[in-house]
């Protein structure tokens, strides 16, 4: 690792090649925690590069749990995660709201490593179990059309980086893998970006898949779409900036959109939503992203069209209703 570190420290960037088996490296523990932090300390000073992202994916894809569930017609809703901004689960809250339009969503999520709430922490305080196997997976993804892939149980891998991760506490080159890595690899994903190089990146890497893709970035620093200010779109065929007015919403006060302190407080403002007693603007901010979302499945019509049906499912207890499917 020294050597590498060496080579690192005087500017150099890393092959797809060389990033793959370093990642792997570090799965197998190879290398003591110091040079760990020391390495993954060097992109908190710079942007990671596509090479070295590809390659990271890759070995994590490469060495993930095995999962077998239809994905053929499945999105999953993401957010890197890391821009500091505490907000509500949006991204959990979307994905409900989709599953109770009748769209499939296989969500990969993990426990928050630079927020207090992740998606793992939330779903744990409202009593739902990890599940690895996949005939489980399937029976939830069938009765609530939404399954939870708990990135540990299926990136065994990551194991080796949990305690720096979180002991560190600041956003990490992981914070990007995340949304890349859903081991059930579904046909679309909506992922948001805290920052727009990154997007670029992102971009760069995704339009060699064949899945479908949608990056969004709020363009005061969100890493979804926030209705604070407006927001950046990319997908295959372009990129545009919307205003919270043309996605169909005024403009938010950050403070509007906030979590709790702590994930018991923040699991209550979830169910308070789903229950359909959230505040205007919190609806606000999960109708955009689950809208958005779903239009971009290009299956239900216009972006309107899909705008009411996201609407109905939220306060017409749909997604409330997918969620209490998978709790039981």
């Amino acid at each position: 690792m020294k050597e590498i570190l060496q080579y690192l420290f005087n500017h150099h960037t890393l092959s797809k090649s060389e990033a793959k088996a370093i990642m792997i490296e570090i799965a197998q523990n190879k290398f003591n925690a110091t040079e760990v932090t020391a390495f993954v300390s060097i992109f908190l000073m710079r942007n990671i590069t596509l090479p070295e992202l590809e390659g990271f994916r890759e070995a994590l894809l490469q060495m993930a749990v095995p999962v077998d569930l239809d994905a053929s017609d499945a999105i999953d809703i993401v957010g890197t995660g890391g821009d500091g901004k505490n907000t509500i689960n949006i991204s959990t809250l979307a994905s409900f709201v989709i599953a109770g339009t009748g769209q499939k969503v296989i969500k990969h999520g993990n426990y928050g490593a630079s927020t207090v709430t992740g998606s793992s922490n939330l779903l744990e305080e409202l009593g739902y179990q990890f599940k690895i196997n996949s005939e489980e997976l399937n029976d939830d993804l069938q009765k609530s059309n939404i399954c939870f892939l708990h990135a540990p149980y299926f990136h065994p891998a990551l194991q080796s980086v949990v305690a720096l991760r979180k002991s560190l506490g600041l956003r990490t080159f992981f914070n990007l893998l995340g949304p890349l890595v859903n081991p059930a690899k579904p046909k679309y994903s909506m992922i948001g970006t805290y920052n727009l190089e990154i997007a670029r990146i992102y971009q760069y890497l995704l339009q060699k898949d064949e899945k479908d893709f949608i990056l969004v970035h709020g363009m005061d620093g969100y890493d979804e779409i926030s209705l604070t200010e407006d927001s950046k779109i990319i997908t295959k065929n372009g990129e545009k900036i919307y205003s919270p007015e043309e996605l169909g919403f005024s403009t938010l006060d950050p403070e509007s959109i906030k979590a709790g302190k702590n994930t018991k407080e923040t699991a209550k403002i979830f169910m308070n939503i789903l229950n359909g007693k959230g505040t205007e603007q919190q609806n606000s901010v999960v109708l955009a992203n689950a809208a958005v979302s779903l239009y971009h499945t290009n299956k239900f019509g216009t972006y309107d069209d899909c705008l009411l049906m996201v609407q109905e499912s939220l306060l017409g207890g749909k997604a409330l209703k997918s969620l209490e499917l998978l709790l039981k």
